[in-house]
């Protein structure tokens, strides 16, 4: 299972508000004085200070921050249980949400699972009553059934839609098929087959700095501008967040490389207010003689992470 896509701004208001909760609750520690416990809130105040800076930056891996702050949830309500035995069983619920929330479907499962038995070998959590247990697993099925229904039903659209869930393009399957049978069609009739592998190197930043909005608009200038200067049965498909597959059936190498200046030309002039000029980068790949299709797919992801990286 993939992870849940969590709006940019709306992560940054959960560490902001994660970050004075864990404040509030550790000044209240020190008005009640329990200074014995107020070394875990302290700690993860400033962890969660330093999760939502790595949020807020652009070249660090989104997990980081969700994992400090999944490992902060757990590491307060640990501490909770260890130093107030008289804490309410309740406050289970918290990490448990937290996973389903921070976490993909399988790892959240997978922790809620683990996690449960060794709640249970803390002293306030052990001497409660069995219907504690019951509601631990009640409340992980709950957070779990939504989540798994949410994949089925895409995995169900993907199997019978062929486009792509955010443009005008064809899943990676459909794509794939299409590939294969224009492979296929070439090798037999002795014909020409071209394709071009189009990488968007701003679309990560423009989702991570302005929403999925901008995202959807780069797709739409780039899905257009394609159809519009390509044949009706070249096949334009998604391969991946950022990169696409243009298959250009009866077309030549050289074909391909004035394609590629068209299209190069073409979505320069493209400018979208939020991320200036259109970027792309653009690079032929052209199936050999004797090559196999599964090869031809290898070098194909090949270059479409070579241009991803250059």
């Amino acid at each position: 299972m993939t992870q849940q896509r969590i709006p940019r701004r709306l992560m940054a208001q959960a560490y902001g508000s994660s970050i004075v909760l864990m404040a509030s609750y550790a000044l209240w520690l020190y008005a009640m004085g329990e200074y014995r416990d107020l070394l875990i809130p302290t700690f993860t105040t400033l962890l969660l200070i330093s999760a939502l800076l790595m949020h807020m930056g652009q070249k660090l891996a989104a997990y980081l921050p969700r994992m400090i702050l999944l490992c902060s949830v757990y590491a307060v309500v640990l501490g909770a249980f260890y130093y107030q035995p008289q804490v309410s069983p309740i406050w289970l619920g918290l990490p448990v949400i937290a996973a389903f929330l921070l976490l993909p479907l399988s790892a959240a499962i997978t922790i809620n699972i683990i996690a449960g038995p060794l709640w249970w070998l803390l002293p306030a959590v052990a001497n409660s009553s069995p219907s504690n247990v019951v509601g631990y697993v009640t409340l992980t099925l709950l957070l779990a059934l939504p989540r798994w229904e949410h994949a089925r039903r895409q995995a169900l659209l993907r199997a019978t839609d062929p486009n792509d869930s955010d443009c005008n393009a064809y899943h990676i399957d459909t794509l794939k098929e299409r590939l294969h049978s224009e492979y296929q069609r070439a090798e037999m009739l002795n014909k020409q087959l071209a394709l071009l592998v189009l990488h968007l190197p701003q679309l990560d930043m423009a989702e991570e700095q302005f929403g999925q909005r901008t995202k959807t608009a780069l797709l739409a200038v780039l899905c257009s501008e394609v159809h519009s200067r390509c044949r009706d049965h070249d096949v334009l498909g998604r391969t991946s967040n950022a990169t696409f597959w243009l298959v250009l059936p009866d077309t030549s190498e050289s074909g391909a490389l004035l394609v590629r200046e068209r299209l190069q030309r073409a979505l320069s002039r493209c400018v979208l207010v939020e991320t200036g000029q259109l970027e792309v980068r653009i690079a032929a790949c052209i199936p050999a003689r004797v090559e196999s299709f599964e090869r031809y797919l290898s070098r194909l992801e090949a270059r479409g992470a070579a241009i991803a990286h250059a």
